[in-house]
C-alpha cells in the first residue's frame, strides 16, 4: 500500500468523535467484573477435572480468557480505561498479572517504542520483519528459528521468545526505568510463586502425591499460560503482518503511514470478540490510544468515512491468516515489498504486478 503523503496523522485524529473517548469508571469495573468472574469460573473447572476432552477446550478458554484481562490492562497502561491514573496503574498491574508481563517493561516497550515508531526499520520491535540480507547472514539454526516463527504455528514460540522472554523477564531498562523494572519483575515473581504454591499445595491434597501436585501446577497454570502466547502472539501478528502492509525504511516512514497505513481493521466473529474486546478493530487504536476497546467500533466509522481507500479493512478468515504466513516470510526494503526464503515476491505483489 503506497504511503498517501498529503495526510498527517493529525488529519485522522481531527475525524474522531468527542465521545469516542468517553470512558466512565463504572463501565471500565463492569467489564473488569465480568472478565474476572469469566477467568476464575474457567480456573475453576480446571481445578475440577481430568478429563481430557473437557481439558482441551478449557485451556483454550483459558488462554482467551488470559487475553481478555490482559486487553484491559493494555487499555488502562494507555490511560483509557479510566480517566484516573491511580485506577489505570492498579488495575493494569493486576490485570497483566495471569499474562505474567511486567508492567512498566511492557508500557515502555508498547506504548513508547512500538506506538511511537509502528512499521518502522529497526525501530518497532514487535513482529519487525528480517530484510533478506538479515536472513542470508543466519547460522543454520537461526534460519530455522525464524521458520519456525513466522510459520503459521509459530506465533506463541515467537512472542513467547523475542516480546516475553527478551523484552521483558530480561529487560533492565534505561536508569530511570531501571528500579521500577525491577519492582515489578518482584510483583510477577511473588504472583507466580504464591500461584505455584497454592496449586502444588492444591494438588497435593487432591491426589496425595508430587506427581499430582505437579500435574495440578501444569494443567491450571503452565498450560494456559504457553498457550496464552499463542493467543496474544496471533493478535499481534494479524494486526501488523499483511501483505497489503507496507514497513518502512526510517527517513521514509511517517506517522500517518505507521498509525493508519500500517495496521488492520479486522472484523471477527462474535465468539472471538468475546474475549478479545474489539482489539482487532486496530487501526484507531494506533490513531489514538486513548480511546476505549469499547469505542473502537464508532471510531472506525469515523475513519472509514474518510480514510477508507488507504484501511485494510476485512473480515477475518484462517484463509487470510494463513496467506499472511505463507507470503509475508522476509521484507524487502529496497523493494517495499514482502518475499519468501527464496526471493521471490509475495503472492500479493505479483498478482498487482500483473
Amino acid at each position: 500500500m503506497s504511503n498517501d503523503a498529503k495526510y498527517t496523522l493529525a488529519d485522522a485524529i481531527e475525524k474522531l468523535p468527542a465521545d469516542c473517548y468517553d470512558n466512565p469508571t463504572a463501565r471500565g469495573l463492569r467489564w473488569l467484573a465480568r472478565d474476572v468472574a469469566v477467568y476464575a469460573a474457567i480456573v475453576g473447572a480446571l481445578i475440577w477435572t481430568d478429563r481430557w476432552y473437557l481439558l482441551l477446550p478449557l485451556w483454550g478458554l483459558a488462554a482467551l480468557a488470559i487475553s481478555a484481562l490482559f486487553i484491559l490492562g493494555h487499555d488502562a497502561a494507555h490511560g483509557a480505561l479510566f480517566k484516573s491514573k491511580r485506577l489505570n496503574y492498579l488495575i493494569g498491574q493486576a490485570a497483566m498479572l495471569p499474562s505474567l508481563h511486567l508492567y512498566e517493561a511492557w508500557v515502555f516497550g508498547h506504548n513508547r517504542i512500538h506506538h511511537g515508531h509502528t512499521t518502522r526499520q529497526d525501530m518497532d520491535y514487535v513482529w519487525h520483519p528480517v530484510s533478506p540480507q538479515e536472513y542470508d547472514a543466519y547460522t543454520p539454526l537461526g534460519k530455522l528459528a525464524h521458520r519456525i516463527k513466522w510459520s503459521c504455528l509459530g506465533a506463541g514460540v515467537y512472542y513467547g521468545h523475542e516480546i516475553w522472554w527478551n523484552k521483558m523477564i530480561h529487560y533492565e531498562g534505561n536508569p530511570k526505568l531501571r528500579p521500577l523494572v525491577r519492582r515489578d519483575r518482584l510483583v510477577v515473581g511473588t504472583y507466580a510463586a504464591a500461584m505455584t504454591l497454592a496449586l502444588l499445595a492444591a494438588g497435593l491434597a487432591a491426589y496425595g502425591s508430587i506427581a499430582g501436585a505437579a500435574w495440578m501446577w501444569f494443567k491450571v497454570f503452565a498450560a494456559p499460560f504457553a498457550l496464552w502466547n499463542y493467543s496474544i502472539g496471533f493478535a499481534v501478528y494479524v494486526h501488523h503482518i499483511d501483505p497489503a502492509i507496507r514497513w518502512h525504511r526510517r527517513r521514509a516512514w511517517t506517522k500517518f503511514n505507521g498509525q493508519v497505513e500500517g495496521t488492520t481493521v479486522l472484523h471477527v466473529p462474535a465468539w472471538m470478540n468475546f474475549f478479545y474486546h474489539n482489539i482487532f478493530l486496530h487501526v484507531p487504536h494506533h490513531v489514538d490510544m486513548r480511546i476505549p476497546f469499547y469505542q473502537l467500533p464508532r471510531a472506525v466509522d469515523a475513519l472509514r468515512e474518510h480514510f477508507s481507500h488507504v484501511l485494510v479493512e476485512r473480515r477475518f478468515t484462517l484463509s487470510s491468516y494463513l496467506n499472511s504466513t505463507s507470503n509475508c516470510k522476509l521484507f524487502n526494503f529496497e523493494a517495499g515489498h514482502w518475499q519468501g526464503y527464496d526471493g521471490a515476491p509475495s503472492a500479493a505483489v505479483r498478482s498487482e504486478a500483473a
